[in-house]
């Protein structure tokens, strides 16, 4: 799928309506916010924090951004290229120094995932840097194709229909956690990316190099069932919006004792 605005200014009005629409839709953004966006370092963070800093001047309400990134300890982790180009830009920044990348090999016994350890510590370390730097947000770049993969994963993997919300109170109950690009598809943060040179850098983790092969393949599907259905994120998106208990089987959400026609008996 590619963009439907293909290039230049057209494609970011139509990132910031995307972004705009998912914060209207959802009460992402209120007055008086300081919101922290966490920075990979990768497309999909760096548009966001891109994005929210455009809005930022022209929102009709006035809130407060700031980059964060957590560095690894991985000695080939280019943080320094995120500082140059923010600072360029005069966007804040703050750097949290962490031993992440040592912490995972020392715990993780040979032939276990990393991946879900390296995130916990990871998410914990976003949700108390970005706690001192008095926010009380947290941008993450998830885009449409994450939550749709996410969905699938935990429905094929985990036996449960959830996949992201759009905004969740954090585990510390201080921190709101926020998801704008939820409502964009992938494809448009690639051009998007491409268009405005982010100087994009990988976390430098060897533990990294073969991670996530269930999401890979996750992805694959996504895109094969996209190729021969244009609107298939699309109908997912919606259909994250749209659930019908009755035509489910969780007796949490809906009482089935409701289903029963009036007895016939005299």
């Amino acid at each position: 799928m590619r963009s439907e605005a293909a290039t230049g200014p057209r494609l970011e009005r139509t990132l910031l309506h995307r972004v705009g629409k998912a914060i209207g839709d959802f009460s992402l953004i209120r007055s008086g916010d300081r919101i922290a966006v966490a920075l990979s370092g990768g497309k999909d963070s760096f548009s966001l924090l891109h994005l929210l800093w455009a809005l930022r001047r022209k929102a009709p309400v006035p809130f407060d951004v700031v980059g964060l990134t957590i560095h690894n300890g991985s000695e080939q982790f280019q943080s320094h290229r995120i500082e140059a180009y923010l600072r360029e830009r005069g966007i804040p920044f703050h750097l949290e120094h962490t031993q992440i990348t040592a912490i995972v090999e020392e715990k993780l016994r040979p032939g276990s995932p990393h991946c879900s350890l390296c995130s916990r510590l990871r998410r914990g370390r976003l949700y108390g840097a970005a706690t001192r730097l008095g926010c009380n947000k947290l941008a993450l770049g998830h885009h449409l194709d994450d939550a749709a993969e996410t969905l699938l994963m935990n429905l094929f993997f985990e036996g449960t229909l959830k996949s992201m919300a759009p905004k969740m109170l954090a585990e510390n109950g201080r921190i709101t956690v926020i998801r704008p690009l939820l409502c964009t598809p992938e494809s448009f943060l690639i051009d998007f990316a491409a268009e405005q040179g982010f100087p994009l850098i990988d976390c430098g983790c060897w533990l990294c190099a073969g991670r996530e092969q269930e999401r890979a393949r996750m992805k694959a599907l996504v895109a094969e069932v996209a190729r021969r259905y244009p609107q298939a994120r699309t109908s997912v998106l919606a259909a994250m919006t749209r659930v019908q208990p009755r035509f489910l089987m969780d007796r949490g959400l809906y009482d089935f004792d409701r289903e029963e026609a009036p007895s016939c008996v005299p």
